[in-house]
C-alpha cells in the first residue's frame, strides 16, 4: 500500500511531462503539415547518369535485371 504513495505521482508527473512535451511541439508547428514528410519517400531523389553504362564480357560485371518473381 506504500508503494501507492511513489506511484500516484510519479504517474502523475509522467503524464503532465508528457502532455506539457505535446503543447511544446504543437506550439512550435512540429504538427502543421503531416503529408509532405510521407510523401517524401515516394519519390526518388538520386540523378539520372549522364553516360551509359559500361557493358563487359566478364561474368562478374554482368547484374540480372529481371524482376523477381
Amino acid at each position: 500500500m506504500s508503494v501507492l504513495y511513489i506511484m500516484i505521482p510519479a504517474a502523475l508527473f509522467l503524464a503532465a511531462l508528457g502532455i506539457g512535451a505535446f503543447i511544446i511541439a504543437v506550439k512550435r508547428g512540429q504538427f502543421d503539415d503531416l503529408d509532405t514528410p510521407a510523401l517524401r519517400a515516394v519519390f526518388d531523389d538520386d540523378e539520372t547518369p549522364t553516360k551509359p553504362a559500361q557493358t563487359d564480357n566478364n561474368s562478374d560485371n554482368k547484374h540480372n535485371t529481371q524482376e523477381p518473381s
